[in-house]
């Protein structure tokens, strides 16, 4: 961190955790969600609707998240989205009925509407134009580090009990938002939105519908196309490999933490120069070249060294996509960047509604068509940064 002011540094270190904690939690679920629904006589549907529902909620709750970080201030709004999750995974441990457990995941997908937003409008309060990529990659690598811990950690905890995990993740969420109280507030009252009177409150349908007039509407259709890609790609990731190699949990588990530990490298390391060097929308198209590349390697079976490879060539290039457009809507967004985070977490929601039920119902059709329907996807967003060149001399702050 050492672009970054030194009182930048401790508030992006919470923040990070935060999202390493809320992530590792979700992460947890992975190895252990099938034998946790079989005691609720539920499998593979169950579990595209319990991620859907996650998604679902934080589609409807994170413009809510966004505008109320620009009222009320970022750090509430953290602490309330964390607190949210700690209440999410104890109903979780301690569920007994299906609905229950739809219930849940749905109330953690509102704790991540409130603070996903609020975190990446934190992080653009206290970075420059010049350091705010590098602030979003932390926040990237943080959360990919979650994701990359969880499953493991998971399985080990889940020894002790099949639902001792989700009590684990409801400590640690309950510690990640103890720790919140020492973050610094950096929305002043004298610079908080307050809502017009005579307009009252928006409702979705407007406030989508206004997104589609916003400057980085194009890059709000890459957050949705790529995270479409990625939870599409993480789906069915273990089915795919388990029914074409044969793998087992073991093997699967080092394939996805190998990719992730690259993603966390490139997003720590690799981004900020990358950008500098290529500008924005370069390394945007370049990534969305090669990740249908891989999509489409991985197809062709070989063996799990070649397997490793091209899994890692798709995280790391993923690892590119999503904080260099979230650092470009940011730069287009002035002073209201909890409105503009809070519109880059709905299109994620968006995404992570679709892709789990297209990817499950595509996969029962043929294993390999939600990989090519994938790169079909991919490539053809090309087009919403080709067109941005048109846009160079607007709003967008763009390096070509």
């Amino acid at each position: 961190m050492s672009t970054l002011q030194k009182s930048a540094r401790f508030p992006l270190f919470i923040l990070m955790l935060n999202l390493f904690i809320a992530l590792l939690g979700q992460g947890m679920v992975i190895p252990i969600l099938p034998e946790y629904l079989k005691q609720f006589g539920a499998g593979g549907t169950a579990a595209g609707y319990l991620i859907a529902a996650f998604g679902a909620a934080q589609f409807i709750f994170s413009p809510i998240g966004g505008q109320l970080s620009d009222r009320f201030g970022r750090k509430k709004m953290i602490m309330a989205g964390l607190f949210l999750t700690v209440i999410s995974d104890l109903m979780f441990a301690v569920s007994s009925t299906l609905p229950l457990l739809y219930l849940a995941r749905f109330i953690g997908g509102i704790g991540l509407g409130l603070m996903v937003p609020s975190n990446m409008a934190y992080v653009a309060d206290i970075t420059t134009h010049e350091t705010r990529a590098k602030g979003m990659g932390y926040l990237g690598a943080a959360m990919n580090l979650g994701m990359v811990l969880g499953p493991g950690l998971g399985g080990i905890i889940a020894e002790w009990g099949i639902r001792m995990p989700y009590f684990f993740a409801s400590g640690l969420g309950l510690l990640a938002t103890l720790l919140t109280i020492f973050m610094p507030e950096t929305l002043t009252p004298d610079k908080r939105k307050v809502p017009q009177p005579s307009k009252g409150r928006e409702t979705m349908g407007k406030q989508i519908a206004q997104s589609f007039r916003t400057p980085y509407f194009r890059y709000l259709l890459l957050i949705l196309v790529m995270t479409f890609g990625l939870v599409n790609y993480e789906t069915v990731y273990a089915l795919f490999v388990e029914q074409k190699y044969g793998f087992d949990a073991a093997k699967i588990s080092i394939i996805i933490t190998v990719g992730a530990v690259i993603g966390i490298i490139v997003q720590v390391w690799l981004l900020d120069r990358f950008i500098r060097r290529m500008g924005e929308i370069k390394l945007i198209r370049l990534s969305l070249i090669v990740t249908p590349i891989a999509l489409v390697l991985m197809l062709v079976k070989v063996n799990l060294a070649y397997l490793l490879v091209v899994s890692a060539l798709f995280f790391a290039f993923n690892a590119f996509l999503r904080p260099t457009v979230s650092t470009l809507i940011s730069k287009a967004a002035g002073d209201r960047q909890g409105y503009a985070s809070g519109l880059n977490t709905t299109y994620t929601s968006l995404g992570n509604i679709l892709g789990p039920v297209l990817a499950g119902s595509l996969f029962d059709k043929n294993i390999n068509i939600p990989y090519i329907f994938g790169a079909i996807i991919l490539l053809a967003s090309l087009s919403l940064t080709i067109k941005a060149r048109s846009l160079k001399k607007g709003n967008l702050l763009e390096h070509e």
